[in-house]
């Protein structure tokens, strides 16, 4: 009977400490915070993300297209020298890649559709204008559109050619070609730094910084390399 009494009474122990573990869970589980869980199932939510890494993307993709552009231009030529089509070679390579990155980002953002009608810098006073505003705001077109097709003025971009300046390129040849698309680039490189500099002070996104700061460092070091090609 001792025996009995001892074998229930711990049954019943064992049942008592199961209960409580069981009750204990859900008190865990309470102590989960949500935004974390939410931020980790949701890396698009619009709290990664801020009016500057929208206008960045929206305003480096037409920037992008033309210097690659740029660079096609003048890798359709024969007579352009080595260094300088090396050189065109990649920078096309490394700003195509970039061009899908930011578009993603755009479709990911749902603000895909237009671009701000602007050549501010984003550390301007009145960068962050809103991006749907209708006195400033445009269609951004198919991936192939060029500048001659952009409407608006597009060209006021920081670094952004004209389509005269294009139609220059084109028409050039050999050494003088292979110059004026440098002395170009230069140009269109500084305005695409600043406006990276203004994602790295500005933005919000971590990825979307990260680009600017990658493009900040490799266009530097492109601008180097050009003015030393042209020194000779």
């Amino acid at each position: 009977m001792y025996r009995l009494l001892a074998t229930g009474t711990a049954s019943v122990a064992v049942l008592l400490s199961l209960t409580a573990c069981g009750g204990a869970a859900p008190d865990r589980a309470e102590q989960v915070p949500g935004p974390a869980a939410t931020a980790t199932s949701n890396p698009g939510a619009e709290e990664d993300h801020n009016d500057a890494d929208v206008m960045f993307a929206a305003m480096m993709i037409p920037h992008h297209r033309q210097a690659v552009e740029m660079s096609e231009i003048v890798l359709a030529k024969s007579d352009i020298p080595a260094e300088v089509r090396t050189l065109a070679e990649e920078i096309r390579a490394a700003q195509a890649p970039e061009i899908e990155q930011l578009t993603a980002w755009l479709d990911e953002w749902n603000a895909a559709t237009s671009m701000p009608m602007t050549s501010m810098p984003m550390d301007s006073p009145g960068h962050d204008m809103p991006m749907n505003s209708p006195d400033h705001e445009m269609p951004m077109g198919e991936p192939e559109t060029t500048a001659e097709q952009m409407p608006g003025d597009m060209s006021g971009m920081e670094g952004m050619l004209s389509p005269q300046d294009l139609q220059a390129l084109r028409d050039a040849e050999g050494t003088d070609a292979a110059r004026l698309y440098m002395t170009q680039m230069i140009a269109h490189h500084q305005g695409a730094v600043a406006m990276a500099q203004g994602e790295i002070e500005h933005g919000r996104n971590p990825a979307a910084v990260d680009m600017a700061r990658q493009i900040v460092d490799t266009q530097q070091q492109e601008i180097t390399t050009m003015e030393q090609l042209l020194a000779q």
